[in-house]
């Protein structure tokens, strides 16, 4: 077979080939607006920045394939959500000279451990970028949007309502004179603020709680302290809804209905416990190792805390922000919908297992703990559905 001239760009099969990738990122910080950092790598031909990516492997999935090659490619491990972010093309030069389209679907990676010598340190310079420096830094439109679009700072909220109020009083005041009826106005708009403040801070807790439960699925010596860290999360989280649902009572004036904002918070609320009860199996049934399927469903619990965190701010100008928070519930749904296809492999393959095993008394025993522990960490991933469903339900009213 001839090879295809230098530089002409040719398919497989009259299509591109398809390779997988991570977008690794980590957080600075602990508040709904700390900032978001994404680690690039440089590519081995020409040093330009790149996310870690490769080709499909046999026996993987393909965010097991993409993680595999962050820890080759970046030294980096963590939790890679199984449902991808999005994907983008790029022209993939060959020795030959040659070129290929490659369409590389990317996976939200995020980064538990940095490794201080890995296989291609010798070869590739890591960094880490803030999400506006990465996207600068790529050479790729549809990644540069990928990038852009993760954490999407450019929707967050850029003042509240109290001090909008606040601003416009000013100027009228200044104009008119009339300066009681909007202090009257100021005088209940810092309660309106405080929900949101609760709402944020309670998200804040969400993903300090996924965090901890994706490091409790990696397994390790380290089980301990990420069920304390889980347990801390979830009383704080009991204090947050606590002061909500004073609040409520106390308040004249509520940015939403006060059904909506008690339903809100104790969703909220109802997925910190879940991930509670699944520190909780853990200790109280021994787990020291986690099936595959396990890690999965958990790094999806990672990405919904994520989501959800970049939504409570949004909140705040619900109307000027509906489209993008639409988004983000589309997407903690088809997450969840994925989370129930893994959950159901999961299962069948440990049975199998068992069966082939010949069925013992241990067997069976393993498997009714494995089934509890996939079944409470399903409960985890349906509340982030829940609170999506709740979220697209004051868009509705107020947007």
């Amino acid at each position: 077979m001839s090879r295809p001239p230098e530089g002409r760009l040719y398919f497989r099969g009259g299509c591109a080939i398809r390779q997988i990738a991570v977008l690794p990122y980590r957080t600075l910080g602990s508040g709904v607006d700390a900032p978001i950092q994404i680690l690039l790598i440089t590519s081995r031909g020409t040093g330009r920045w790149v996310v870690p990516k490769g080709g499909l492997m046999k026996g993987l999935a393909p965010h097991a394939a993409a993680a595999a090659e962050a820890e080759e490619e970046a030294g980096v491990r963590g939790a890679a959500c199984p449902t991808p972010l999005g994907s983008y093309r790029y022209r993939k030069r060959r020795q030959s000279g040659a070129a290929v389209w490659a369409d590389v679907d990317v996976f939200p990676f995020a980064v538990t451990e940095e490794l201080d010598t890995w296989d291609e340190q010798h070869q590739r310079e890591r960094r880490w970028f803030s999400l506006g420096e990465a996207a600068s830094a790529v050479d790729e439109d549809d990644l540069r949007a990928l990038i852009r679009s993760f954490g999407a700072r450019e929707f967050r909220a850029a003042a509240s309502p109290a001090r909008l109020i606040g601003a416009m009083a000013d100027k009228m005041a200044s104009k008119t004179g009339v300066n009681a009826m909007f202090a009257w106005f100021q005088k209940l708009m810092p309660q309106q603020s405080q929900f949101f403040d609760l709402f944020e801070k309670q998200a804040v807790t969400l993903v300090a709680g996924a965090d901890a439960l994706a490091r409790l699925a990696q397994g390790g010596p380290s089980s301990a302290q990420h069920i304390r860290e889980i347990e801390e999360r979830e009383h704080d989280a009991d204090d947050i809804t606590r002061e909500v649902l004073q609040t409520v009572r106390r308040s004249f004036l509520t940015p939403f209905d006060r059904s909506a904002i008690t339903s809100l918070i104790n969703t909220m609320d109802d997925a910190i416990d879940e991930m509670q009860h699944v520190a909780g199996a853990v200790s109280l049934y021994e787990v020291a190792d986690f099936e595959p399927e396990m890690r999965d469903m958990a790094a999806i619990i990672v990405d919904a805390a994520r989501l959800t965190a970049e939504a409570m701010p949004l909140l705040r100008r619900i109307a000027d922000n509906g489209h993008r928070l639409h988004e983000l519930t589309e997407r903690l749904v088809r997450m969840e919908g994925h989370a129930d296809e893994i959950h159901a492999q999961g299962l069948k393959r440990i049975y199998l297992e068992a069966n082939a095993r010949g069925g013992r008394e241990a067997d069976a025993l393993h498997f009714l703990v494995r089934q509890e522990m996939f079944k409470r960490l399903e409960r985890v991933v349906d509340r982030f559905e829940d609170l999506a469903n709740e979220i697209d339900g004051l868009v509705i009213d107020h947007a």
